[in-house]
């Protein structure tokens, strides 16, 4: 029983920084991966990027270079680092996390088995 809440999102314009933000609450010992994910109106839900409890991440390439994805263990908060900031990154933005898992793969957005309810980013001039 894993509660993920976002914060951050806004509108910003092309060129631009947001970080974003996700708190976890509840059994949050028992996440082991969490990811940053996100979805424009007509489109698949993406896997932004991922980190494993040990801090390897993974970035789509559409964001790599771009994003940095951090966790801190301590406060229990994902964050997102989104610079250089394209139209194409407008979406709603969600966290997730995943229990542990022997297999799958963590750059999938059905390896995620708890999601925060979402925070929209609008890149726009």
């Amino acid at each position: 029983q894993v509660q993920l809440v976002e914060s951050g999102g806004g509108l910003v314009q092309p060129g631009g920084s947001l970080r974003l933000s996700c708190a976890a609450s509840g059994s949050r010992f028992s996440i082991n991966a969490m990811a940053w994910a996100r979805q424009a109106p007509g489109k698949e839900r993406e896997l932004v990027a991922a980190i494993t409890s040990g801090g390897s991440t993974n970035y789509a390439d559409s964001v790599k270079g771009r994003f940095t994805i951090s966790r801190d263990n301590t406060k229990n908060t994902l964050s997102l680092q989104m610079s250089s900031l394209k139209p194409e990154d407008t979406a709603e933005y969600y966290c997730a996390a995943a229990n542990y898992k022997r297999n799958g793969d963590k750059t999938r957005s059905g390896f995620y088995d708890y999601w925060g309810q979402g925070t929209q980013v609008t890149v726009s001039s």
